[in-house]
């Protein structure tokens, strides 16, 4: 454990979920007693993916199969940060959108009206039925003006039976035509840790994130002034750190090890009174 990370008491947590949490629908040791410490201890915290395709319900569903138990609002997708970022830009407005009933429900939910024609913005997200009409939709549209929005830059997606093509990579091709690149706003865009922190009413100083990615996970909480744990049971292996020109808080096996820390760090009754 590094000094940076002991510095100061932890008061709120945010976590990235596959890799962390899950591995496909099975969940990795020490990830429901992570969770069950969080509320134990009264933590403020929520769960993120770049996942765009799954409702919050959806994914509460998913992870109490596979035996960890959490509220519906304790998870944040990059299709909430996207319909909230946007709404913020835009109230009411129009959109085009490509994905799956995660994006287009977060996109109702924040007062959007979806439509193929005069919109806009194109919101891109995740979806395993892509469609070359939809893909030149979009394209025509961007041409035309509207804004292209995506909501993560994630070229491949896993799958059973292996690598899929996802928001990135279908993003890369709109681009390719249109000449136009897309605002991301999932990680690594500290854009939504910052939603995240908002949602939760936790202070960057005060909060640390969970991540088994260095290039979206590390960076987006670096970039979003957060002190960073990366576990190794997901993307990054612990020969590849050093290829990267940033450093995680700390570095541990898994959230197994994090457990502990929940109550270790958390702040006496005196900090959490004396907090803004």
């Amino acid at each position: 454990m590094t000094n940076a990370l002991e510095e100061r008491p932890i008061h709120s947590w945010l976590t990235d979920m596959d890799g962390v949490l899950v591995h496909e629908d099975e969940a990795l040791p020490g990830a429901a007693e992570f969770i069950s410490e969080l509320a134990r201890c009264g933590r403020r915290f929520l769960v993120l993916t770049n996942n765009s395709m799954f409702t919050p319900r959806d994914l509460r569903a998913r992870l109490a199969r596979s035996g960890i138990d959490l509220e519906e609002d304790a998870l944040w997708t990059s299709a909430l940060a996207t319909a909230r970022f946007l709404s913020e830009q835009s109230p009411g407005g129009s959109a085009y959108v490509i994905g799956e009933a995660g994006l287009t429900s977060a996109m109702h939910d924040e007062g959007f009206i979806l439509s193929d024609v005069d919109v806009e913005f194109v919101v891109l997200g995740e979806t395993r039925t892509y469609s070359f009409e939809a893909i030149t939709r979009a394209i025509r549209l961007v041409g035309e003006g509207a804004k292209f929005i995506a909501t993560n830059p994630d070229v491949t997606g896993p799958s059973p039976a292996g690598p899929l093509p996802a928001t990135g990579a279908v993003a890369a091709m709109i681009t390719a035509a249109t000449g136009i690149e897309p605002y991301y706003v999932g990680k690594p865009n500290p854009l939504m840790m910052r939603t995240a922190l908002n949602r939760i009413e936790a202070h960057s100083e005060t909060t640390v994130m969970i991540g088994d990615r260095m290039d979206t996970d590390v960076k987006s909480g670096l970039e979003a002034g957060l002190r960073s744990i990366l576990v190794l049971t997901g993307s990054t292996r612990a020969e590849a750190i050093t290829s990267f020109p940033y450093r995680p808080t700390a570095v541990l096996p898994s959230i197994e090890q994090v457990v502990p820390l929940v109550e270790q760090m958390s702040p006496s009754r005196a900090q959490e009174l004396g907090e803004d």
